[in-house]
């Protein structure tokens, strides 16, 4: 498997320094977050685009995804949802990124199923356009939608290759699922796996991987046995609870921790 970690939500930081933590502490790529306070979203222009390609290209390194932040079950307009979506193929596209984030955003409430209906017309709608530039939308444990059975249930509906799936394995672990039944469910459709680590379900404040309680010895464990060989990618939040340790303080203790279970689980 191969590792990268998320903008680690310092607004402003340069993608420079972004790569260059990634590079000095040992790992395959980034994910890079598409939001307009970040160094790339979907204001880029084309020369810009192309500059963070080559950026990238020089630095030996592969942009794993785009996290988005369009929410796909949200109440409102179709086209208004469906263009910010296109809007963030484009970009993967024109920067070399083969995934694209999107959250399901529905109001966890008694319309889950308009919310799943909503959810993958939607998503339908985009596949199209994601075929046509060669990215996948993923839709992330998340929020309305926090376990893979609760996915399933939008990607079933939509049943389109270009369409997938992103395992957070904090919010699968919030909604009561195991790493097993999570995999189960998310595998025919996994893109990449999202990994974290907190103090409990009621303190979320990031921690150093292997210092709090989510599941990623069996989570990687889960994934080994079943040969699945993609991307591990640490999210840490910072952005939301800025009293956490700084994040590059922790990067090469983290990827030792991966590499540690991935090679018990080997």
């Amino acid at each position: 498997m191969k590792l990268a970690f998320s903008t680690p939500g310092v607004p402003g930081l340069p993608l420079t320094d972004v790569l260059g933590l990634a590079a000095a502490h040992g790992y395959h790529g980034v994910e890079l977050r598409a939001h307009a306070e970040e160094p790339v979203h979907p204001g880029l222009t084309p020369e810009q685009r192309a500059d963070v390609a080559a950026e990238v290209k020089a630095a030996g390194l592969e942009i794993l995804g785009l996290a988005g932040y369009v929410r796909v079950a949200a109440p409102g307009d179709d086209d208004t949802v469906v263009g910010e979506i296109r809007a963030l193929l484009d970009l993967a596209r024109d920067i070399g990124a083969p995934f694209v984030r999107v959250f399901p955003g529905g109001d966890g409430g008694e319309n889950a199923e308009e919310a799943d209906a909503t959810a993958a017309r939607r998503l339908g709608t985009a596949a199209e356009h994601a075929t046509d530039v060669g990215v996948r939308i993923l839709l992330e444990t998340h929020d309305s939608h926090p376990t893979g059975a609760d996915a399933m249930r939008v990607l079933g509906l939509v049943g389109h290759r270009q369409v997938g799936a992103l395992w957070d394995v904090m919010h699968t672990w919030l909604g009561g699922e195991q790493p097993v039944e999570s995999f189960a469910a998310l595998s025919p459709h996994l893109g990449y796996v999202q990994v974290k680590d907190i103090a409990s379900a009621d303190d979320r404040t990031p921690l150093r991987l292997g210092a709090g309680v989510l599941p990623l010895t069996d989570v990687v464990e889960t994934l080994s046995r079943h040969g699945w060989d993609g991307w591990l990618c640490w999210e840490y939040e910072k952005r939301w609870y800025p009293d956490a340790a700084n994040f590059a303080e922790l990067l090469t203790p983290g990827r030792e921790h991966l590499a540690r279970l991935l090679n018990e689980s080997a």
